[in-house]
């Protein structure tokens, strides 16, 4: 589904983000990338979804070569790919139905499908009773719940993570781990980029471990050691 074929990227400064990246990512998989900040985390997946492009190397998702599409083809891809990130998002003037509803609107969706789709989604993530409230009047937790049921709702291939923990407390952020967990179970690929320690080794799933741009391990079922 996801292949990483040699991958480097340096910028106009000299300074190398990514180096010699090669691993492959199959369907139905729970892939934890780790690594302190800076390690090249985030820029590996901008280069996924296509907003930046690669020095070196080749990146696949299914039979596209990411790195060799032209602007307009990279919507496609980037439909079936969900993304959430550490700071959610979300639209403030916006309901949590309304920010679900929106990713929908601009799609072009009609509006029978778009309360459908909403409203299962939001069941799903366990907030249908918070749908008609705004960002500022959910928690922490709540507003990554709705970041996750926006990022579902056009039902992506690939869900990625970008720390989605990082502003939270450790009650909230188990609930969290455990909500992409019953998503991967559910048939969702899930890439989850952190440097949450306690997050990664509650798991036991696959870890990939980045240290200075590069990869030094890949494990089935991994724990986070930067050492």
């Amino acid at each position: 589904m996801i292949a990483f074929q040699n991958v480097s990227k340096a910028y106009a400064n000299n300074s190398i983000a990514i180096e010699d990246i090669d691993f492959k990512v199959t369907p139905g998989e729970f892939v934890s990338i780790v690594g302190k900040s800076g390690a090249g985390k985030s820029t590996l997946l901008r280069i996924l979804i296509g907003e930046e492009k690669p020095s070196k190397g080749r990146v696949f998702f299914g039979a596209a070569e990411v790195n060799k599409l032209a602007p307009k083809e990279l919507p496609r891809i980037r439909r079936q790919i969900g993304m959430i990130f550490q700071d959610f998002k979300l639209l403030d003037t916006k309901s949590a139905y309304e920010n679900v509803a929106f990713a929908l609107e601009v799609d072009g969706h009609a509006q029978d499908d778009i309360k459908d789709l909403a409203t299962q989604v939001l069941d799903i993530v366990g907030l249908r009773d918070k749908r008609h409230n705004f960002p500022h009047e959910l928690s922490g937790g709540e507003k990554q719940r709705v970041a996750i049921a926006r990022a579902m709702v056009h039902r992506p291939a690939v869900l990625i993570a970008d720390e989605p923990t990082g502003s939270l407390d450790r009650i909230n952020a188990d609930e969290i781990v455990k909500l992409l967990v019953k998503i991967n179970e559910l048939g969702t690929t899930v890439l989850l980029a952190t440097h949450n320690d306690q997050v990664v080794n509650s798991l036991s799933r696959r870890v990939i471990t980045m240290i200075d741009g590069r990869i030094v391990r890949d494990e089935a079922k991994g724990k986070y050691v930067l050492a």
